[in-house]
Formats: structure tokens, sequence, C-alpha cells
């Protein structure tokens, strides 16, 4: 047996390129070690068979943007933390693979409202990170919220329209029902808690909420506590 080496060096003396072409295939997941893709070019191989994709290309990868269902309650840090390969939805595992290259250098933005539960966005591309909060208050989100109670007179009316609630004047919204216990509320760069005042002012009680879009992006079939990537049709 061999002393274990970088897989790195191992590439460079399979393929004869160059030690930053050797770390840009690795982290562009066009390397495996034994038929599993191996993403990092620190790991140590001995006499495993390492092989590069014929179709490889020695660039950097594209930045990914990661949407993920948020449980309620839970910070931004927190969530982030919960992103990784196991962590992706089943339903969405095709097309693009996980590197753990997409779970570095990953910004968040748009905090959900307290105590809510649904889309969270995290990226690496600056552009979309710059949409996201240079023009915030022109991005619509939308919300469901289950209620409890019973809605004052007018009360979709008043929403719609704005209403002062406890001397403070909320702006209009677009609400409608659901269902009999859940509202659809959307509303640009909501402010902190605007939601519950919303219900509140109309005599209901907030059970929980829930962000399922972002401008033109939403959650879709992602269940909580997963994630999925940003396609490349999809625009915020």
């Amino acid at each position: 047996m061999t002393d274990p080496i970088r897989l790195s060096k191992r590439l460079i003396e399979l393929v004869g390129c160059s030690r930053r072409e050797a770390e840009l295939f690795i982290e562009g997941g066009w390397v495996s070690v034994d038929g599993e893709v191996i993403d990092e070019p620190q790991f140590k191989v001995t006499d495993e068979k390492v092989e590069l994709d014929p179709e490889a290309k020695a660039t950097a990868p594209e930045p990914v943007t990661i949407l993920l269902h948020a449980p309620a309650g839970v910070d931004a840090e927190t969530a982030m933390a919960s992103i990784s390969a196991e962590t992706l939805s089943e339903e969405h595992r095709f097309g693009k693979r996980p590197l753990k290259g997409h779970f570095l250098r990953l910004s968040a933005s748009a905090d959900l409202q307290a105590r809510a539960s649904g889309l969270l966005v995290f990226t690496q591309d600056w552009k979309i990170l710059r949409k996201l909060t240079a023009d915030a208050a022109k991005i619509e989100q939308e919300y469901v919220v289950e209620v409890e109670g019973d809605m004052v007179a007018h009360g979709l009316n008043r929403l719609n329209h704005g209403l002062t609630h406890k001397g403070k004047e909320l702006p209009a919204v677009k609400a409608s029902w659901q269902n009999e216990n859940r509202l659809r509320f959307a509303i640009k760069n909501p402010q902190p808690g605007v939601i519950s005042l919303f219900c509140e002012a109309v005599g209901l009680k907030v059970i929980a909420i829930r962000r399922i879009r972002i401008g033109g992006v939403s959650i879709g079939k992602v269940p909580v506590g997963q994630w999925r990537y940003l396609s490349g049709k999809e625009k915020f």
C-alpha cells in the first residue's frame, strides 16, 4: 500500500494538469474515487481508482441559491447550519449534484416574520443578494396564515384598503381567504410583526404563519426542514 496523498496531487500525476486545474476539476464534482464523487482537493487517497469525467471543465463552479423550507421559530444562522446534501428534498434530487462547495459562503436574505415557517433564501450569487436587499421594497412576499376567531364586519375590505390599529397605521395588503381558517397575505417588504397586527386588527388570532413565495419564486413541494436549488428559469 502506498502512502496517502492529496487527491489533487494524484490527479496531477494522472492527467498532467496544473495544481489549479486539479482543484477546479475536483471542486466542480468531476473527479471520482472508486466510483464516488469527491469534491475536496485535500481528500487523501492511496491505491483507490481515481477517474476524471471526460466532460470535465476546469472552471469555478457556478454560484448556487438554496431555497429552504425553514421550521417555525428558527433563526437564519441555525437554519443555514441544517443545509446539507442529506437535507436536499427527495423530490428535487435530480439535475444539479450537491457539492460541499455549495454550502460555503452562503448569505441569507429576507428574514421571516417572528415565529413563522416557510421560504428562506441562501445564496452565493451577489446579483441575487443585491436584488433581494436593494429591491426589497419592490418585491412581493406571500404568506399563508392560520387563524382562529371571527373576523370583524368588512374585515377583508379594511385589510385591502389599509387601517389603523392601536394608533399604528397599517399599510394596505392583498388579503383573501384560502379556506375557512387560513388567510393569504401578499405584501411588499413586511415589517417585523406586521402580519400578526393585521390579524389582530380584524379580530383574529394567529395560530401559524408560513411564507410560501418571494417575488416569482415559491418554495413549492419541499417538506419542512428540507431545501431545493433555485432553477435557472426562476426569477425573484
